[in-house]
């Protein structure tokens, strides 16, 4: 379905495109783990490099691209470009351009991508929890190579 675009009232109202319209699935079980199973491309655009950190970065509000870009970190302007076109088809994120000179972008979470704030929350959590363990089991796996092939 074509994206809506909000007729523009001032030099300060924005348009703003998403998609909202809802797909009717297949009558076919939910199981993320059967490769015809539909939420498989949900699971892997959350999963895509810079999905959850541009996710994570509009948690507070919405963001310029610079400002946005500057808080995700290292990513490269077309990659960022890229991903939030992605989040935009999936209706996990909104881009409001405005009516001024110069031009003005911002991009912020629909309901949908907010939604997704609370298990990203705990992977967060997890993450920031066991990244010590994580990098410890990586430097015995990398020394045991070592060992091996010497």
């Amino acid at each position: 379905m074509p994206a809506t675009t909000t007729p523009t009232r001032g030099a300060s109202q924005p348009k703003t495109t998403t998609d909202a319209a809802a797909t009717p699935l297949p009558s076919v079980p939910m199981d993320v783990l059967r490769p015809d199973c539909p939420s498989r491309v949900v699971m892997q655009r959350i999963g895509e490099r810079w999905s959850m950190f541009v996710i994570l970065a509009l948690a507070h509000g919405p963001l310029r691209f610079t400002a946005l870009k500057a808080r995700v970190g290292v990513v490269t302007s077309k990659v960022l470009t890229e991903t939030l076109r992605a989040l935009e088809a999936d209706g996990l994120v909104s881009r409001r351009a405005y009516d001024e000179s110069p031009p003005r972008v911002e991009y912020e979470l629909t309901p949908l991508g907010v939604s997704l704030l609370e298990p990203m929350a705990a992977m967060r959590a997890w993450a920031e929890a066991h990244v010590p363990e994580v990098l410890a089991s990586r430097e015995r796996h990398l020394d045991a190579l070592d060992a091996v092939h010497g």
